[in-house]
């Protein structure tokens, strides 16, 4: 097994799917989303015509762009305080509800998963890493997942509450 899983482009096989833009349908507040991102740019936009409008992006790649340029004034209060809370449950709605992608997410053993971007700029480099530059957020609470998922059953339930807790 190798030391570190890059991944990036949800297309990549097999580690694509780690990506938020994997086509993969998921359950998350009562309400069915295309995908991860869908899911979790849901809960950015302040006001309801904002959150449809955003829903409706032709592509999960459209979404992001879209969402990522929302101003200030259409972004819920206190995003930046809330927002990786809502990234952590939506990764565990996503790998707790398809078996094939919690199993690829174990076979990943002790590696350091890290989303490896190609475009240099501030969300690339909170989520993931640009040339070896980051904080790589998204690889980080995909490895925290994962130790939770080896946990006994029962205990991912504890650890959901804690996390909507956070």
């Amino acid at each position: 097994m190798a030391d570190e899983i890059r991944f990036y482009r949800a297309s990549e096989k097999p580690y694509g799917a780690f990506s938020n833009l994997y086509r993969r349908e998921i359950e998350f507040e009562g309400e069915a989303f295309a995908t991860s991102e869908h899911a979790y740019q849901a809960g950015k936009a302040r006001k309801p015509a904002v959150r449809k409008w955003l829903m409706q992006a032709p592509s999960p790649a459209l979404l992001a762009m879209a969402a990522h340029g929302l101003y200030y004034w259409d972004v819920a209060p206190g995003w930046s305080q809330t927002k990786f809370d809502r990234m952590r449950r939506v990764l565990a709605a996503k790998f707790t509800q398809h078996p094939d992608l919690q199993e690829l997410l174990l076979s990943t053993a002790n590696a350091t998963l890290i989303e490896a971007a190609t475009v240099d700029n501030e969300v690339n480099r909170l989520w993931g890493e640009v040339n070896g530059v980051g904080q790589n957020m998204l690889g980080n609470m995909l490895m925290d997942l994962r130790s939770e998922l080896r946990r006994p059953s029962g205990k991912m339930d504890a650890w959901l509450n804690l996390v909507a807790a956070e």
